[in-house]
């Protein structure tokens, strides 16, 4: 079996992705959105407009089929031009119906069409995803990711407008689809990667090795093992990751299995004992110790609460 090591953070970080509405705008027009605790997501299905991103010193000039990604807890505005009036996005979108906001004065000029969602993740696993990325990730209609990115637009746009049956579903299983697109255009553009496991999977000679400690977290991997699939020196091996990644490449191995026990923890009825012997722990006390040093709770503790959390959802 392939192993991906992107599937794996993402169902680490129960990450689903949803479009939550959108708006259609003509004439001079600008549209203020708060900031938000979850990653953001914008689409522009047709037309033209500015995005200006909090902290940013330059607006980026948006055109038909492109996307950007928001990381950051930053607000921002989409407008028709730098000098057009602004209102808040509680004041245009519909507190019932399509949930299709509408701004401007229509039939005045352009019309600008956008669909916009969010990122939902867990709690305690989303910052493994979400502290790996830029501010803001634009992917524009003209990138290697073109025709993919405007295939998912569209076919957004078709789900949105036709109000077919099961068009939620299908909406929000498109939107993960965009926000694996989205991320896999970061990692090929090779900009503003941020120190971490992004980094590692971007870095083609360092990949190997995390795609290794991905694919049998159990195994007591060495750094000879771990440099021989990375085609380099023991020395050269563990200096480079440990620029890419943040930590020594032990370090990170530990803390991947730490993540792997939280999953099957709070998602399944495996034993203790189970767990810890397939992430390579010689007895459940060992792994309890390990467990308690990395979250700071017992492995039975951290059950209960996640569950209690689970219900409380």
């Amino acid at each position: 079996m392939l192993i991906d090591p992107l599937s794996d953070i993402l169902e680490l970080a129960n990450a689903k992705s949803v479009i939550s509405g959108g708006f259609s705008a003509e004439g001079g027009w600008g549209v203020r959105f708060p900031a938000m605790d979850k990653l953001t997501f914008s689409v522009l299905l047709k037309g033209t407009c500015y995005l200006r991103v909090e902290g940013m010193s330059k607006p980026l000039h948006l055109l038909e089929g492109d996307v950007f990604l928001l990381a950051a807890r930053r607000g921002f505005v989409l407008s028709s031009d730098l000098e057009a009036a602004v209102t808040p996005s509680g004041q245009i979108f519909p507190t019932d119906g399509d949930g299709i906001g509408r701004i401007g004065d229509f039939g005045a000029g352009q019309k600008c069409v956008q669909a916009g969602g969010f990122v939902k993740m867990d709690l305690h696993h989303g910052g493994i995803l979400a502290d790996c990325l830029p501010a803001v990730i634009h992917v524009d209609a003209s990138s290697s990711h073109a025709a993919t990115v405007r295939w998912i637009v569209e076919r957004i746009d078709f789900e949105r407008t036709r109000l077919l049956p099961g068009s939620s579903m299908a909406s929000n299983q498109l939107a993960m689809f965009m926000f694996i697109e989205i991320l896999r255009a970061h990692l090929e553009s090779g900009r503003n990667l941020q120190t971490g496991w992004l980094s590692l999977l971007a870095d083609k000679q360092m990949a190997p090795a995390l795609r290794l400690m991905h694919s049998d977290p159990g195994r007591s991997w060495s750094l000879d093992d771990l440099a021989r699939e990375c085609a380099t020196s023991r020395t050269t091996f563990a200096t480079r990751f440990r620029r890419v990644a943040g930590v020594p490449p032990l370090t990170y191995l530990s803390n991947w299995r730490m993540r792997l026990a939280e999953l099957a923890l709070r998602d399944t009825d495996r034993a203790v004992s189970d767990i810890a012997d397939s992430l390579g722990f010689s007895s459940e006390s060992s792994f309890s110790h390990a467990f308690k040093r990395s979250s700071e709770i017992g492995p039975r503790a951290y059950r209960q609460r996640s569950r209690l959390a689970q219900a409380d959802t």
